[in-house]
């Protein structure tokens, strides 16, 4: 099983997959749909296109966007080049960032030192992929997705064609996608009250412009003609559609303004109809898994999720936990008390202090020694009776 959590994920994903050139896509139409079936598009992923089945169960939020945005690099790798050598792919990739950042680079390299390119590629890979599970930035009403992960794809893929990013590239497909979602917001027959969400999971997702500043106020003036190929065209008309449901249906005048839409794109009248059954069927399957459609009681959300976060984390160092808990026997009488008892201040500052230096020797759970990170330690404590032996409540109490 893959962990995308701990260094060496990416090498163990290609193991696992042993792509050979059967794997390649040989049609870009095929690969967009298939892309799209997976949730990437929607920025909601719950499944892979790879040769062997994902076991995605326990992994935490921000774990599977990793693991799709890695295979769907190799896929548009695979159709442009028809090529499948990880290696060569993993140069590319760190090629294409370094291209994509030339200035703001830094960033990733102070993260990478001289290290394998494979555990690079997991750095950058890490830094692109956004979640709302950060605890670091835990903004309740704030909403942080993938929405736009996949013009990374779409860049990647001028990238291999021209060996470099076309100048304003990334700015330009960025605005274009920023002006169908507000168009269509516009034209909409029954405003819902998840607009003012879309619009802010796009201003969190949008890194090379403004949102504030696109102000489209028809189709007219839509300049679509830099895009040439056909899966920019279906992306940017997929997202006006994703934007159009938001109230759960589309009515004619949306239609029509799809329509619309896909002739200025130059793309067939048919791709329409399939891309409103295709949002429709995918976000009616997924709409109570989608957190941009449950953000009715954001805090109550950003619990659900970091709760799972945590007992994961946990259940992954169990065994390390346990025996860390049970040498420290001071820790060991307070967890105790605390399951019959509230604690005293002085008794909570101590369970507090002696969990943090625990988690100081365990790696994976040093998030919870991060900025904030003591926000989590409730559900720390709240798991960790049921991790230990059955006799720890019972014997502690009589010591």
């Amino acid at each position: 099983m893959i962990n995308p959590s701990a260094s060496g994920w990416i090498d163990k994903f290609f193991i696992k997959q042993e792509f050979t050139k059967q794997h390649v896509f040989m049609d870009a139409d095929l690969f967009y749909k298939k892309t799209r079936a997976t949730g990437f598009i929607y920025g909601h992923i719950i499944s892979f296109e790879t040769p062997s089945f994902v076991d995605t169960k326990g992994w935490v939020q921000n774990e599977t966007p990793k693991v799709a945005l890695l295979n769907t690099l190799y896929n548009i790798y695979g159709l442009t080049t028809q090529e499948v050598d990880p290696n060569a792919f993993i140069k590319k990739c760190l090629d294409f960032y370094d291209d994509m950042h030339p200035q703001g680079f830094n960033l990733f390299k102070k993260v990478l030192p001289n290290g394998a390119p494979s555990l690079n590629l997991e750095k950058i890979i890490d830094e692109r992929v956004q979640t709302n599970v950060d605890i670091i930035n835990k903004n309740f009403s704030h909403i942080v997705t993938n929405a736009l992960l996949f013009i990374d794809i779409l860049a990647f893929r001028q990238y291999l064609i021209n060996g470099k990013i076309p100048e304003k590239y990334l700015k330009k497909i960025e605005e274009a996608v920023i002006s169908v979602v507000t168009l269509a917001l516009k034209i909409k027959t029954n405003k819902s009250n998840y607009d003012d969400l879309l619009i802010k999971l796009f201003e969190a997702s949008v890194r090379y412009s403004k949102f504030s500043k696109i102000n489209i106020q028809n189709i007219d003036e839509l300049k679509l003609d830099y895009f040439n190929s056909d899966l920019e065209k279906y992306y940017l008309l997929d997202m006006a559609g994703m934007a159009l449901w938001s109230d759960g249906e589309i009515e004619n005048e949306e239609i029509y303004f799809l329509h619309k839409l896909a002739e200025n794109l130059k793309i067939p009248a048919d791709f329409v109809s399939e891309s409103i059954k295709n949002t429709d069927t995918f976000i009616t399957k997924y709409q109570k898994e989608i957190p941009y459609f449950n953000y009715s009681n954001p805090v109550k959300h950003f619990y659900d999720q970091t709760t799972q976060s945590v007992f994961t984390l946990m259940t992954r160092n169990k065994n390390r936990l346990i025996k860390e808990i049970i040498q420290s026997k001071e820790l060991m009488i307070l967890l105790a008390h605390s399951t019959r008892r509230d604690l005293d201040e002085k008794e909570k500052k101590k369970v507090k202090k002696q969990l943090l230096d625990i988690c100081k020797t365990i790696p994976s759970l040093t998030i919870f020694l991060l900025p904030g990170g003591s926000l989590l330690l409730p559900i720390l404590i709240k798991f960790i009776p049921t991790l230990l032996p059955s006799a720890f409540n019972e014997n502690l109490d009589n010591e």
